[in-house]
């Protein structure tokens, strides 16, 4: 049978619990700035798709949107993906205008 005895993690040997949240902050920070990348994708492509307007949609679909989401992982920075999303906002909100 299994032993019942104390759950001591803090002082097993091997206590990788550094490691775990390394991982976990790095896997949070790819999900976020994946998040951001797919919804510029998504953006882009509503630009292009409801007004046509290819030329103001193709460069946050390949250039911008994907160069900022490198530089994200590459620094760990978070800040610049937020404000890809919200230049392409913007960007959806011109090209609906004309």
């Amino acid at each position: 049978m299994a032993d019942h005895g104390q759950v001591g993690y803090a002082t097993a040997t091997g206590n990788d619990l550094a490691a775990h949240e390394a991982t976990y902050k790095g896997f949070v920070h790819l999900a976020y700035v994946g998040s951001a990348l797919i919804a510029c994708i998504m953006i882009g492509l509503a630009i292009g798709g409801t007004t046509g307007r290819w030329l103001i949609a193709l460069p946050i679909i390949f250039l911008f949107a994907p160069a900022v989401a490198v530089h994200g992982l590459a620094f760990g920075a978070r800040a610049p993906s937020a404000v890809m999303v919200a230049v392409s906002l913007l960007a959806l909100a011109f090209a609906s205008l004309g």
